[in-house]
């Protein structure tokens, strides 16, 4: 499972020209899910984003947004699990199957949920126009099973 994690000052997503879920201070989080994910990377994944110390005290990152009351704006996306090693087209095998990614997808925003978050989300598998302002930038990858 990767996820992008960036922190905001403000995120929605749009789906048919309706807000489908906003955010004002808080994390973006962008989810692809592979073949193999299981639970166990659905915990990795919400644990660490919720806990991440990425917002500033004193001039450090030294709180995380559920120290500051912040909210969680995730996303699906496969194209995280696009390999464009070879070629210009990437490819998506190790993306997985619809059913499968979007319960985990829905397992993630039910654990956000659980950790005391305010959690909004897109549609799975929608089109989605998705707006932020960045704060900082900050911008994290977490992968649930490997490291960069």
């Amino acid at each position: 499972m990767i996820a992008v994690v960036e922190r905001v000052s403000r995120a929605s997503v749009t789906v048919d020209g309706q807000i489908a879920g906003k955010i004002g201070q808080g994390l973006l989080v962008l989810l692809g899910v592979a073949q193999d994910d299981e639970m166990c990377d659905v915990d990795y994944i919400v644990r660490k984003t919720a806990n991440l110390r990425i917002f500033s005290e004193n001039g450090r990152m030294a709180r995380s947004v559920k120290d500051t009351g912040g909210s969680v704006l995730i996303v699906s996306q496969f194209t995280l699990l696009g390999d464009a090693r070879k070629g210009t087209r990437p490819d998506f095998t190790r993306a997985a199957q619809a059913d499968h990614a979007r319960r985990l997808y829905e397992a993630c925003i039910c654990a956000f949920k659980s950790e005391g978050l305010h959690t909004e989300s897109g549609e799975f598998g929608a089109d989605m126009k998705i707006e932020s302002c960045g704060d900082g930038p900050v911008t994290i990858l977490l992968n649930s099973r490997r490291v960069f």
